[in-house]
């Protein structure tokens, strides 16, 4: 029986939905880890280091936006959230604190899943080994392998593995216009709900740390009625 492929931690309250997770990704081959609030949760993390939270935003005491800012804060550790069909407000501000992706209930086991090895494939956990892909724009240097993105003057910033997918999909692809769809599809693996205003706010928050970084820059430019352009040419870096 091959190795577990990831450790996931699920902070859910409802007993039967984390049972019910629990037991689907132990049966893929994960080792999984509950806790049912945010201080079992504090005492998961004193002995484990999960690779993907899986957070209910519902939960007695410290909430799942806390608790989301909180692990956000220290760690870039994938975190799916889960929330409910009508939580759009709490969807928006969840994915505005860090959250990687989100999942409304109810939900069916094989979107689960899929959401689940999307994260994981695109965190540093399902890095390959192969030769090195080191790009440069402007000061920067991003490293898609190793994950890391530095800028000369201000050192190695910090993205949540959202942001960075976003970043890789655009030093990809420099100087042309990426839609909605194209950006989800190239970064999810999935389509976008006309509703979905994911990439929206992805694209804010690096745009943001992009410049903070660099004061001067005009990295990402919103095209009407388009999408988005990373407008930086982008070369291999040494």
């Amino acid at each position: 029986m091959s190795a577990p492929i990831a450790t996931i931690l699920i902070v859910e309250d409802d007993p039967d939905i984390r049972t019910l997770v629990a037991d689907l990704l132990r049966r893929e081959g994960f080792t999984v880890e509950g806790a049912e609030s945010a201080v079992e949760m504090d005492a998961a993390l004193a002995r484990l280091r999960p690779d993907l939270f899986i957070l209910d935003l519902m939960l007695p005491g410290e909430d799942g936006l806390s608790i989301c800012r909180r692990i956000r804060a220290a760690s870039t550790t994938p975190i799916l959230m889960l929330t409910a069909k009508s939580d759009e407000i709490d969807r928006v501000v969840g994915l505005e604190m860090g959250a990687d992706d989100y999942l409304a209930k109810p939900f069916g086991p094989r979107e689960l899943l899929a959401r689940v090895r999307a994260l994981l494939r695109r965190s540093a956990i399902a890095t390959l080994a192969a030769p090195t892909r080191r790009y440069a724009f402007d000061s920067f240097i991003i490293d898609l392998d190793a994950r890391t993105l530095a800028e000369g003057g201000t050192g190695e910033l910090t993205l949540t593995s959202a942001e960075f997918d976003l970043l890789a999909c655009f030093v990809q692809r420099p100087r042309r216009v990426l839609t909605r769809e194209q950006i989800l599809d190239f970064t999810r693996g999935r389509s976008a709900d006309p509703f979905d205003r994911t990439v929206d706010m992805l694209v804010s928050r690096l745009r943001r740390k992009l410049e903070a970084a660099r004061p001067q820059g005009d990295f990402i430019r919103t095209v009407r009625n388009g999408g988005y352009l990373f407008t930086l040419a982008v070369r291999p870096a040494s």
